[in-house]
C-alpha cells in the first residue's frame, strides 16, 4: 500500500459505528465511505474527516491503516518489457 498522507482521500474497508458530531446518535461509516486524512499517527492510524455533500463534517475518527484505502487517480506508467 502506498504512504498515506495527509489530506490525502481515503474509503473504508469495513463498517465503523461512530458518533455524529453534531446529533451525538449513533451513525453507521459504511465500507466504501469517502473521508480525508487530517493527522497522520506514524503511519499506524489517521484521524479521518468524513462529510456530507454540502462539505459539512458529521463525523471525525481515528482509524487504523488496515481499515483505509487511499484513492488513485493517476496510474502508474509501466516501463516496456
Amino acid at each position: 500500500m502506498n504512504k498515506i498522507k495527509e489530506y490525502d482521500l481515503v474509503v473504508l474497508t469495513q463498517d465503523t459505528e461512530v458518533i455524529h458530531k453534531e446529533t451525538l446518535k449513533k451513525i453507521l461509516l459504511r465500507r466504501g465511505q469517502v473521508g480525508t486524512v487530517l493527522m497522520d499517527f506514524n503511519q499506524e492510524a489517521f484521524l479521518i474527516d468524513f462529510v456530507d455533500r454540502d462539505g459539512i463534517t458529521y463525523a471525525m475518527e481515528t482509524v487504523t491503516k488496515e481499515n483505509l484505502i487511499p484513492l488513485i487517480y493517476e496510474p502508474i506508467e509501466l516501463l516496456a518489457s
